[in-house]
Parts: structure tokens; C-alpha cells; sequence
């Protein structure tokens, strides 16, 4: 579960050099494309580790920013096992930078059941295909310290600490960002986010 005491400092990842790689995943589990009902399971997930205050919210933020424009559908992706039950998600979204569009991994969450078989890296991944496929990198992310192990799992995918750049609306904290993370990682991998951050 995400420790939510760890404080928020926005933290911005860039991945600028991505080729297409193969999505491994459990046995049973297999990734689909939005259809309509899964908006429910997005918002459950999301409302259970606490970025909404009801699922109600959870709901409609989804409806409003995703089902208004069918182009999404493609792009919101789910895991599920082989009773069709909703593992996790991760969203293929197009941001701002500035007057430009800007590719954003968007929304990664695998349900606490569901964590550790490697669901999160195969989602991330399919996300990253997608841009890959479509030729839009840069790929940015926005995250803050508690998602550390997410951090981790970005880092590996090719993406890097941002010191500077950012996008959207997001200010760029990147020092105490890692004033946090030094308190929760180990020292190694603390080491490993200061060789993988660029300004």
C-alpha cells in the first residue's frame, strides 16, 4: 500500500528513447482496451488507494476527461485474469507542454491483490508501445515520492529524473523530491535516481 506520509513534491520523469518491446505477463492475465463498464473498476482502484474521495468522484472525473472523446478508448488499458477480473490500468494520455502536445504515461495502478507478479511493468510497457507505435516521444510522467517503487519501475522502463523540464501544469520539485526519496530507498537505490536524473 502507498504510504501517504511520505510528502508530495511533484517529480517529472522523461523518457526520450524508446523501441517497441514485448508486454510479459502472468499466466491468465491478459491487457484489453477500455469498453464500457470498466470505468467502474478504474474508479474503484483509484478511490482505494486514495486519489478520490468517493468512487462517485473517482466516476466522473473519468467520464469527463476520458468517455467525451471515443479516440481515448484505445489507449485506456486494463489488465485482467482469466475470469475477467480488473487487475490494474495505465493510460496513453496526450498533455500540454506549453502550445504543444505532450505524451503521458497517465494513471498506472494495479490493485493491492494483484501486486508483485509484474503487472505494473507489462502495463507500463503496453503504454509505452503505444507512443512507440505512434512515434510521440518524449514520454513524461508526473509522480511524487511516495510512488517510489513506481519510480523505480519507470527508471527501468528508460525514463529519467527530470531536474528541470516539466509539463502541463506541473511545477518541477525535483531537490525536495529527492530529499524525500533518500529517506525510503536504500542507499543503491538512491544512487541508481541521481545516474538516471538529467536537467
Amino acid at each position: 500500500m502507498l504510504d501517504r506520509t511520505i510528502p508530495f513534491y511533484n517529480t517529472i520523469l522523461k523518457c526520450s528513447d524508446y523501441r517497441h518491446n514485448e508486454v510479459v505477463l502472468p499466466d491468465g492475465y491478459s491487457i484489453v482496451s477500455y469498453r464500457h463498464g470498466l470505468e467502474k473498476e478504474w474508479a474503484r482502484m483509484e478511490f482505494a488507494i486514495g486519489d478520490f474521495g468517493s468512487l462517485e468522484e473517482a466516476e466522473l472525473y473519468f467520464a469527463e476527461t476520458y468517455l467525451q472523446n471515443p479516440y481515448m478508448f484505445s489507449r485506456i488499458l486494463f489488465a485482467v485474469d482469466k475470469d475477467n477480473n480488473v487487475a490494474g490500468s495505465c493510460i496513453a494520455w496526450q498533455d500540454l507542454k506549453g502550445e504543444s502536445k505532450a505524451s503521458s504515461l497517465h494513471w498506472l495502478v494495479v490493485d493491492e491483490k494483484y501486486q508483485g507478479i509484474g503487472l505494473g511493468r507489462a502495463l507500463s510497457t503496453a503504454v509505452m508501445n503505444i507512443y512507440a507505435e505512434h512515434e510521440a516521444l518524449p514520454v513524461y510522467i508526473h509522480t511524487q515520492p511516495w510512488s517510489w517503487k513506481a519510480i523505480l519501475l519507470y527508471l527501468s522502463l528508460g525514463f529519467k529524473l527530470q531536474k528541470t523540464d516539466t509539463f502541463s501544469h506541473y511545477e518541477n520539485e525535483y531537490d525536495k523530491a529527492m530529499t524525500e526519496l533518500r529517506k525510503v530507498v536504500s542507499e543503491e537505490q538512491y544512487e541508481l535516481m541521481l545516474q538516471l536524473s538529467e536537467t
